[in-house]
């Protein structure tokens, strides 16, 4: 998607140890037309595929989720990083390992509002390994519900995630996958939400 790509190159930055900060704009500051367009075009390229909910990852996916949401006239229902008291136990989880933080994690989802009758649509902000996509997608399986695909903002599709996913069946769409980035450059895959 040629607007993100551009808001990437504008106002993105290079870090040590292969991280892309886009935090002006997309995960801390968030430049809500933007963020509303790219839920359009989750809409655009989703919406024959049945979703009834959209989750996420707590926090930086919910700015996105709740975007493409408004127009699918669908709840968000986001996994919660950890325990917590106001969750309670009755609950579906998965452990989920930070890319940019280094560290593994729980992520749970109340069973009360992930059933098997819904057909999920998973989106975040990133992926580079695909551990929290993975992580929602057993979510989703022990639900019992159904994958309708995953919306990612920024894939680095120089690490395996991506690939892997799609190799073994999964619609994911990203709406901008990097090939390659230095400190003063950032190549971007053609065509990327059609792979």
């Amino acid at each position: 998607m040629r607007l993100l790509e551009d808001k990437i190159r504008q106002c993105g930055a290079v870090l040590p140890g292969e991280i892309l900060k886009v935090d002006g704009f997309l995960n801390h500051r968030l430049d809500v037309g933007l963020i509303t367009e790219l839920g359009k075009e989750f809409y655009r390229v989703f919406r024959n595929d049945g979703v009834t909910v959209i989750v996420t990852v707590e926090a930086s996916g919910i700015p996105l989720a709740f975007a493409a949401a408004q127009f699918f006239n669908v709840p968000v229902v986001f996994a919660k990083k950890g325990a917590h008291k106001n969750v309670g136990n009755d609950c579906y989880s998965a452990d989920v390992y930070s890319y940019t933080k280094g560290v593994s994690y729980p992520v749970l989802v109340s069973k009360k509002y992930l059933t098997a009758d819904d057909r999920v649509l998973i989106i975040d902000d990133f992926l580079a390994n695909g551990a929290a996509a993975r992580g929602l997608m057993q979510i989703v399986k022990e639900a019992g519900a159904s994958l309708a695909g995953v919306g990612i903002a920024i894939e680095k599709g120089f690490q395996p995630g991506g690939r892997a996913l799609r190799e073994e069946g999964v619609k994911l769409v990203s709406l901008a996958i990097v090939d390659s980035m230095t400190d003063d450059s950032i190549t971007f895959r053609e065509d990327a939400a059609l792979r």
